[in-house]
C-alpha cells in the first residue's frame, strides 16, 4: 500500500479500457493506486455493464477534466429486443415480454432516423441525476419513482450494425448527457415490442478514440517494468484540445499570465478559447481572448 507521502504528481491523460463489471470509480482508484498519484479523476462514468474508453486525467491534467465531460461521445451498443427491464439493461429485472414479429432491416432503419438529430430524453431513474440532492438511482432501489424533466440532446448518427432475430446492434455518436439505455428503450417502444441494453462499449470520447486504449491488465504488466513503463502510455494534457488555437508567449507576457494577469500578444486570435504556450512546447493551460484583444489567463498548470 502507498502512503499518501509517498504519492508523486505525475501528470497526464490515461485512455482507460474500462472492463466490464467494474464501476467507474473503483477503475480510477486502481488506476491512481497503480500510478502512485497524488490526484486523479475520470471524465464522465460508465456504467458497470459498460466497457471501452474512459479518459483519466492524472495530475494537473485533472484542471481540463471538464472540458471532456462535456465532449461528444461514440458507442457500440447491442439491444435485445422484446424485453423490458426495470433499469433498461441487463442488470434490471424484467418489466415484460412482448413478441418481436418478423422486424425487417427497412423496418429498423426508419426508427433509428426517427432518433437523429435534436432529441428530447427523460433521464432514467437508475441514474446519478439528482433530485433535492439524492441521486435518482438511490431512490429507484426504494421502489420510489419522480418525475424527470425532459433532456434535449442531439444524436449525430446512429447506424444499425446487426439485425439477429431480436438482437439489434447499432453504432451511436452523440452529444454530452445522452443515456444509451433510454435510447435502446425508446427505440424498442417506436419498434412495438420493447428494448433493453445487453451489451454497451464506448469507443470515443472526443478527441480520443479507442486506438490508444489501454487495458487494466497492461497497466498491471507495466507497473512491474516500474513508473516508467506507466508513464509512457501517458498523453500529454494539451491532447485533450487538439483544435484550440495556439498563442505562445516569452519572458515578460508568460511571467504576467502566470501571475493570472491578461496580456497583448500580437497576432493572437481576436476571439474566443486559446491553448497558452511558453515558447514552443510548454503548456501553460487554456486562456480566453477579452474584448480588448488582450489574452487571458482561465486556467493554468503548473
Amino acid at each position: 500500500m502507498t502512503n499518501r507521502r509517498d504519492r508523486r504528481p505525475v501528470s497526464g491523460v490515461l485512455l482507460l479500457d474500462k472492463p466490464v463489471g467494474w464501476t467507474s470509480n473503483a477503475a480510477l482508484q486502481a488506476v491512481k493506486r497503480l500510478y502512485q498519484a497524488q490526484k486523479a479523476g475520470h471524465t464522465g462514468s460508465l456504467d458497470p455493464l459498460a466497457s471501452g474508453l474512459l479518459p483519466i486525467c492524472l495530475g494537473e491534467a485533472t484542471k481540463l477534466s471538464g472540458l471532456l465531460l462535456n465532449a461528444d461521445k461514440a458507442y457500440r451498443f447491442t439491444c435485445r429486443l422484446g424485453v423490458t427491464t426495470t433499469t433498461g439493461d441487463a442488470e434490471g429485472e424484467i418489466l415484460a415480454t412482448r413478441p418481436v414479429g418478423l422486424l425487417n432491416q427497412e423496418q429498423v432503419e426508419a426508427a433509428l432516423r426517427r432518433f437523429t438529430g435534436v432529441i428530447q430524453q427523460t433521464p432514467p431513474m437508475y441514474s446519478a441525476v439528482k433530485r433535492d440532492g439524492q441521486p435518482l438511482y438511490k431512490l429507484a432501489r426504494q421502489g420510489i419513482e419522480v418525475e424527470r424533466a425532459p433532456r434535449e440532446v442531439t444524436i449525430h448518427e446512429l447506424r444499425r450494425l446487426r439485425l439477429d432475430g431480436a438482437e439489434l446492434e447499432c453504432e451511436l455518436r452523440c452529444s454530452k448527457g445522452t443515456y444509451v439505455r433510454t435510447l435502446a428503450a425508446d427505440l424498442g417502444e417506436v419498434l412495438g415490442c420493447g428494448a433493453h441494453v445487453v451489451a454497451l462499449r464506448r469507443t470515443v470520447v472526443e478527441p480520443y478514440d479507442a486506438a490508444r486504449m489501454v487495458t487494466l491488465d497492461a497497466l498491471r504488466e507495466r507497473a512491474e517494468q516500474g513508473l516508467a513503463a506507466l508513464d509512457e502510455v501517458l498523453l500529454p494534457a494539451d491532447t485533450a484540445l487538439p483544435d484550440w488555437p495556439v498563442v505562445r508567449v516569452r519572458g515578460d507576457a508568460a511571467f504576467y499570465l502566470r501571475q493570472g494577469q491578461p496580456v497583448l500578444v500580437p497576432r493572437a486570435p481576436t476571439q474566443g478559447w486559446v491553448r497558452l504556450y511558453e515558447g514552443e512546447e510548454r503548456f501553460l493551460g487554456i486562456g480566453e481572448i477579452l474584448d480588448d484583444g488582450r489574452v487571458a489567463p482561465r486556467r493554468l498548470l503548473l
